[in-house]
């Protein structure tokens, strides 16, 4: 298995579509530049900022390809290879270990209601099948399902699940998670948060970083969160995670997604609208977004 740390501010990379809603793969390794060259310290395609969610197990398949390439070994490439089933998942997580990224995040499954041991049951067989870092990924307001503290406690046990992202916005359970890590016998287990406003305070919990998706519209910025605070300037890395409040005030005028890329899209990036039907922003919220992004600009976020 692959020794990797978990750390640093990760990228949800955005997947750049054509009008037609066709991949545009020249775009997609312009966004991995960019977020390297903006001190981005992983990049993890299909997450939910990725759209995962929608894309073909094929174009899943393309876009790592891509990644992994235009990576070329800069920074960790963590793949999201979570499914409904449990076979499916095993699927996607074999065809990213040959393609070649370094962690699979797998999401809960999603829809049928799953109890905790249906969900450890999951996890470790999915493990068993694989020779890559798993990262847990809870995020229960889109899957419907949430992996319980008690339940990262027991699978930290398995050697290879070495850490979990928690989007559930509940800091407390991001405390669960740190605490049932340090339960891990063999290897560190890592806590990372996907939730951009709690990233600052999960390092100081004992985390180690953040997936978060507002890289793809600042990507130095959020990077500066991490490395802030890696050298000691803990109120520097807390002023850096609180300028991204205004650009997240925007997301009551439509799925998070879409105003991540929506934005992305404003500030010049060719990355295109979400697949629809995620893919809309009123006038109004449009309106707002230009705005913020033009303060924030003046602010010199990037």
């Amino acid at each position: 298995m692959k020794s990797i740390e978990l750390k640093g501010i990760i990228s949800p990379i955005l997947t750049p579509m054509y009008e037609d809603e066709s991949i545009n793969f020249e775009e997609l390794r312009h966004q991995v530049d960019r977020m390297i060259d903006n001190g981005i310290h992983g990049i993890f395609p299909f997450g939910t900022n990725g759209e995962g969610y929608i894309l073909s197990a094929e174009e899943k398949k393309q876009v790592l390809e891509v990644v992994v390439d235009q990576a070329a070994g800069r920074v960790p490439i963590y793949a999201g290879s979570g499914a409904i089933s449990t076979k499916e998942t095993i699927e996607q997580s074999k065809m990213a270990q040959a393609v070649g990224a370094d962690v699979l995040s797998i999401i809960t499954p999603s829809f049928a209601a799953a109890s905790q041991e249906e969900i450890y049951t999951h996890y470790k067989t999915v493990a068993e099948a694989v020779d890559l870092p798993i990262v847990l990924y809870n995020i229960p307001a889109r899957t419907g399902n949430a992996i319980a503290p008690a339940t990262v406690a027991r699978l930290a046990q398995i050697d290879n699940i070495i850490g979990a992202k928690d989007s559930s916005g509940n800091f407390a359970n991001i405390l669960g998670y740190i605490e049932a890590g340090k339960a891990k016998i063999n290897g560190t287990f890592y806590t990372l948060s996907g939730n951009d406003q709690l990233i600052i305070w999960t390092l100081l919990a004992g985390g180690t970083g953040g997936i978060a998706g507002c890289a793809n519209v600042y990507p130095k910025t959020m990077a500066s969160i991490y490395d802030l605070f890696v050298e000691g300037k803990i109120e520097e890395a807390k002023t850096a995670n609180e300028r991204i409040q205004n650009f997240r005030n925007c997301f009551k005028y439509g799925n998070p997604n879409t105003i991540v890329k929506t934005a992305t899209a404003l500030l010049g990036s060719n990355v295109g609208k979400c697949r629809a039907p995620f893919n809309q922003i009123p006038d109004e919220g449009i309106a707002a977004l230009k705005k913020v992004l033009a303060e924030d600009k003046e602010k010199g976020l990037c």
